[in-house]
């Protein structure tokens, strides 16, 4: 039973890792990609490539013989979530911000224990990591490893927040264990602020200036952040008040479309 259960979860994963392939860098993929990429078998992963074109989730071009995303991919679960995501305003928000500055820019969220990768937008040049793939969505860390991943752990209510870092510790390897008192007065101080700037994580030198994203559900929170390689040319300060200023006009737009559509009604 236990390895039934086992190869369920391998597949499941085996799925993931296809639908996240994709990315404004990988647009297309032939079965090769994802054998190099994963380091998967090539019989069982042109199985599952076809398998997921009849399911509608992938397009196959027959005569490049590559694949591509459907738009079903891209609307699983969406009429559910939250509008910023829903409408496509975080994945705008999110292109804005790359282009404008040209740094990374990435969607973070809790899974247990772990900060994780919920959507990733490469700058230019792409940060250097330790992962030859370099950043990519679907990738966690650490809570206490990331300063996204404090930023997010800041908006679990006490006791548990304490708890869940008392856990971090005791699970970490001896030479990443940190003082307590330290690590849950950082988390206090997010918590105060709404904002982190520290260390990006993800196998990167990187620094990372995120803040949180506002109105969504308690237990559900997201954090939006730029990623950078430490320079004199960079301010974090000055991210954070760019930061901050997009993420208030985009999500208070979803104020003003309701005005808007409901002064319709009302002229009507």
């Amino acid at each position: 039973m236990a390895f039934t259960e086992s190869n369920k979860a391998r597949i499941a994963r085996r799925v993931i890792e296809v639908l996240e392939f994709f990315d404004e860098d990988h647009p297309q993929a032939t079965v090769m990609d994802i054998v190099r990429r994963f380091d998967r078998p090539q019989s069982s992963t042109s199985e599952l490539l076809s398998n997921l074109v009849g399911l509608g989730l992938l397009y196959k071009d027959r005569q490049t013989r590559s694949y591509s995303l459907t738009p079903r991919a891209a609307m699983l679960g969406s009429a559910v979530q939250p509008g910023i995501v829903r409408d496509g305003r975080l994945v705008g928000l999110m292109d804005r911000l790359c282009a404008q500055t040209g740094l990374g820019v990435g969607i973070f969220g809790m899974v247990g224990l772990n900060v994780q990768v919920y959507g990733w937008c490469n700058g230019k040049p792409p940060l250097r990591t330790a992962n030859p793939a370099g950043v990519r969505s679907g990738q966690q860390e650490n809570l206490t490893d990331s300063a996204a991943g404090l930023l997010l752990l800041s908006t679990v209510a006490q006791p548990n927040r304490d708890g869940m870092i008392r856990r971090l510790n005791a699970e970490a390897a001896p030479e990443r264990r940190f003082a307590f008192a330290d690590v849950s007065a950082r988390v206090q101080q997010c918590r105060e602020q709404g904002y982190a700037i520290g260390v990006a994580g993800f196998g990167s030198i990187a620094d990372m200036c995120a803040v949180l994203l506002p109105g969504l559900p308690e237990n559900q929170p997201l954090a939006i952040g730029f990623l950078y390689e430490p320079s004199d040319q960079i301010d974090p300060e000055t991210l954070l008040h760019s930061l901050q200023d997009a993420v208030a006009r985009s999500v208070g737009k979803e104020g003003q479309e309701a005005t808007s559509v409901q002064r319709l009604f009302n002229a009507a």
